[in-house]
Order: C-alpha cells, then sequence, then structure tokens
C-alpha cells in the first residue's frame, strides 16, 4: 500500500510547494529570500524523487513485459506439449488397445502382493470375469487353483529377479484343454528393485489341432481364445502379425528360420535305444519377438507353404548331419504337414537328398498328426509305407483322444505312437486317463509299436509313466527346447555328466 501511495505523495508536494511559490510571487514579495530558496530546493527535490520513481517504473514495467512474453512463450510450449502429450496418449492407447483385444495370449500385471493391476480381453475371457471383478484383485481371489499353483510355486524366484519359462496344459471355463507355454517375467524399477511381474500364457499354435478330437472338430475352433479376440482375415494378408505369403516364401529361400530340439528320453535307464528328437521351428520375425512363438506355421499353412518349408527342414537336417552332427546315431522327428502328405513328389525329394548325403535313413522320422491321417487316410498310408521303404521312420502323433483312433493302428504301418498330451497331464488324478495310457501301452506291444508320451511336466508323471511301460517321454520336464547347434554340446554332456 505505502508503494502506491508514494508516486501520489510526491506530486502533491510538488504541486503545493509550486503553488506556494506563485503565490508568493505575486502577493508576498516582502517574504525572505531564504524561505523561497528553500521551496526551490524542496520544489527541485521533489521533482528528482519523481523522476526516479518514473524511471523505476518504467524499468518495472518492462521487467513486467518480459515476463508476460516468457509467461506467453511457456504457455505456447505447454500447449504444444500438452497436444504432443494427448496425441501420445491417443496412439499409446491405440496401440494398447490392438494388445488387449487382438493379441491372442493371456497378458497381466501383478505387484509385489499378487494384486493384479493390468490384464488384456483375452485374460479376463479366458477366467470369465469382467474388468472390476479383476482390477486390484488378488490373484487367489479370482483365479482358479489350476491357474494360480505354478505362479506360487516360483513365486519366490520370480520376487528374486528369476524369469520363468513353464509349459503346461490349462482347462478353458468349457473344460476344454490348451497347451500353454508360460512366461514370469519380473518388472524392476530404476534401482533394480522388483516392484512387480508380468504373467504371459501363450497357446501353442503348433499344438491347436491336439485336444479336438474329430467329432469337434466343426463344433470348436482350433483354439477357443481365438474366437474371442479376432476376426478371420484374408489368406493374402494378415495385418495383425504382418505376415503375407509373399513373406513367408521370401524366408522360406533365404532359409530364415532357426532350428530348435526338444530331448525324448527313453524311460528304461538300460535301454540301449538312442536319443530322440523332436525338431521345431521359429521365424525371425518370432525370435524378434515380434510374433508368439509358433503362430506363423498357421498361416504357412493356410499360404498352402507347408511343403516348401517342410522341404527346407529336411534339407537343413540332412546338411546338420553331414557336418556338426556326423556319426550322430540320434534320431530326428520332423513334423509333416496334410499339405505335405498329399505332395506325390516329397517322398522322392527325400530319396533324392538321403542318396546324394549317405546318411542312413532310419535317423529320420517323420511325424504324422492324427487328425491329418484320419482327413486324408489314403495319402496317409501311401506315405507312411513309401516313406517307411526309404528306411525312414514313422510316428503317429496326438494319439488317443477318441475310439476312431484305433481303427488306424489297423491300416497304418508305424514305429512310434506319440500319446496325447492331455490325457498324460491328466493321468495322476483321473484314474479314466490313467487306464487309457495302459490301454494304449498294450496295444501298441502287441503291434510290436514303440510309445512316446508326450508334455510331461514332471518326475511323478514320468515314473508312473516308466511303470506302465511307455518307452519314452517328452516335456519340459524332461528337456527345454534347445537350438538345434548346441546339440552336439549339450549330447556330450549328457553322455559324460559331471
Amino acid at each position: 500500500m505505502l508503494n502506491t501511495i508514494k508516486p501520489y505523495f510526491s506530486f502533491s508536494v510538488a504541486l503545493l510547494v509550486a503553488t506556494i511559490l506563485v503565490i508568493v510571487d505575486f502577493y508576498f514579495t516582502d517574504i525572505a529570500i531564504f524561505w523561497i530558496a528553500v521551496l526551490w530546493i524542496v520544489l527541485f527535490s521533489t521533482i528528482l524523487v519523481m523522476l526516479g520513481q518514473l524511471i523505476h517504473a518504467e524499468k518495472e514495467i518492462q521487467n513486467y513485459a518480459t515476463q508476460l512474453t516468457s509467461n506467453k512463450e511457456r504457455l505456447t510450449n505447454e500447449i504444444k506439449h500438452r497436444l504432443w502429450a494427448e496425441k501420445t496418449t491417443a496412439e499409446t492407447k491405440a496401440k494398447s488397445q490392438i494388445i488387449d483385444e487382438n493379441i491372442p495370449v493371456l497378458l497381466a500385471y501383478f505387484n509385489t502382493e499378487q494384486r493384479c493391476r493390468y490384464h488384456n480381453r483375452i485374460f479376463r475371457r479366458w477366467f470369465g470375469l469382467k474388468p472390476d471383478q479383476i482390477d486390484g484383485s488378488l490373484l487367489q481371489e479370482f483365479a482358479n487353483k489350476e491357474f494360480s499353483s505354478s505362479i506360487q510355486n516360483h513365486i519366490e524366484d520370480i520376487l528374486a529377479g528369476k524369469t520363468i519359462h513353464e509349459e503346461r496344459v490349462m482347462k478353458s471355463a468349457k473344460g476344454f484343454p490348451y497347451i500353454f507355454t508360460e512366461q514370469y517375467v519380473p518388472h524392476q524399477d530404476n534401482k533394480g528393485k522388483i516392484i512387480g511381474f508380468y504373467t504371459l500364457h501363450t497357446p501353442c499354435a503348433q499344438d491347436n489341432k491336439r485336444f479336438t478330437s474329430r467329432n469337434d472338430q466343426k463344433a470348436k475352433p482350433a483354439l477357443e481364445i481365438d474366437s474371442m479376440s479376432t476376426t478371420k482375415k484374408s489368406t493374402k494378408d494378415h495385418s495383425q502379425t504382418g505376415i503375407t505369403a509373399d513373406r513367408i516364401a521370401q524366408a522360406i529361400k533365404g532359409g530364415e528360420f532357426n532350428l530348435y530340439c526338444q530331448r525324448i528320453l527313453a524311460l528304461d535307464p538300460n535301454s540301449l535305444l538312442p536319443d530322440h528328437y523332436e525338431i521345431l521351428i521359429r521365424m525371425a520375425e518370432e525370435e524378434n519377438n515380434l510374433m508368439p512363438p509358433g503362430s506363423f506355421l498357421p498361416l504357412v499353412d493356410q499360404f498352402g507353404m507347408m511343403p516348401e518349408l517342410d522341404r527346407w527342414v529336411v534339407s537343413h537336417i540332412i546338411k546338420c548331419l553331414t557336418t556338426f552332427l556326423n556319426g550322430s546315431r540320434s534320431v530326428f522327428c520332423l513334423n509333416v504337414a496334410k499339405d505335405t502328405l498329399c505332395d506325390k513328389t516329397f517322398i522322392s525329394f527325400v530319396q533324392d537328398r538321403l542318396q546324394k548325403s549317405k546318411i542312413p535313413a532310419h535317423l529320420l522320422c517323420f511325424e504324422i498328426e492324427e487328425l491329418d491321417a484320419e482327413s486324408h487316410l489314403i495319402e496317409t498310408i501311401f506315405f507312411s509305407n513309401k516313406i517307411r521303404e526309404l528306411g525312414c521312420l514313422v510316428t503317429l502323433c496326438s494319439f488317443g483322444q477318441n475310439t476312431a483312433s484305433l481303427n488306424l493302428l489297423k491300416k497304418l504301418r508305424i514305429d512310434y505312437l506319440k500319446i496325447d498330451g492331455g490325457i498324460i497331464c491328466n493321468m495322476l488324478n483321473n484314474d479314466e486317463d490313467h487306464m487309457r495310457v495302459e490301454g494304449i501301452n498294450q496295444i501298441a506291444r502287441k503291434l510290436n509299436i514303440k510309445t512316446i508320451a508326450e508334455l510331461v511336466e514332471n518326475d511323478e508323471t514320468a515314473v508312473k509313466l516308466r511303470e506302465i511301460g511307455i518307452n519314452f517321454a517328452q516335456g519340459f520336464g524332461i528337456a527345454r527346447p534347445c537350438p538345434l547347434d548346441n546339440l552336439d554340446t549339450l549330447s556330450k554332456k549328457a553322455e559324460n555328466p559331471e
């Protein structure tokens, strides 16, 4: 308030003194010169004060103008940043929505208290719950025991910063079993402290048909969660994955694949049977985490390019057997697609490669899915007969889900019978599945066919299978898939354990 009065006070004093001087000059000429001088000094001083105040006021006005300009520029920048942030948020939201609604992976995030802080649409639909029934809830409050048990078994390792990879079978709300690759990924803050973890359950796309019986094939989709999140796309363009027919053809031509192998263990420790390995294939986009493992195979199948891909796998395996795996006694099991079964030139292709490489034909075993064999029975019979004449072996996979399976054994010449993983996973808790495994083993023994149990997840299952008399076991409980290039080193370690 004082600063506001000062300018007016100086002006009033100057005006008053000037008025007195005028009056004195005209009416009081006899006043002493001394007092007139005093009045002039006061007037002059007051004018100087007023000039100082004017200069100070001008500086303040300039400062205010500078601040106003600065604030205006800051406000303009803030508006630009806000618009950019809104645009970025909208784009991020759109991308998140694509992940939430379209990616066929059960994705969720939990804090260290195991409260769910994020979940995508597939995750919600798997449990049949609404978002508000999951948001902020503890894992055990909404998840069934089957889902939460694996997390509870590994929670200490997860919170210690270890990433967990497992393979397991889970049943949907409708009771259908599916194979999942599950991953638990710890989340660290800037200081390296674990503040939560992600759970990812990826359906094994190449095993989609394993749990679908022939009677259910038309009624039930290959993977139930796919029907929740996606609509059918043109086989010429798959925008969700970015994989097109041209891209597949380019990858096959350029060999842009990596082969993995998973050991198939002989359960009898005294057995003289050689090591067996199933060959798995991954595309470059999978290696770079641009698409879920195995998810490109259905696209190759839809594009009608499986025969070309199967030829590439055969050529690559034979090349490995003539180089770093030279002298190996191991049997390598290669999956054969239904289109390859119908390709009459494929057998001659295999024969030509075997003759040129001079490798023993019995090192190659071709795996045929039971559903493919049923739907293309004549072609399968022809394929199995001819490929065995070359000296190669044949496996019938995913066997035992329906009674029609037994009829195939009467018509096909095979060497191995791979029992369906859905039966194996449930055999310890389901007497019917246990009896089914025993029955399949008895039939296989009578036909002199060796048996393989797939998706063996633990030692208890392996022990029970050994008691029943199953010849081989395969699954994460036996061995995890590893790059084929590492097989020679792993085989030497297995032969010479420390």
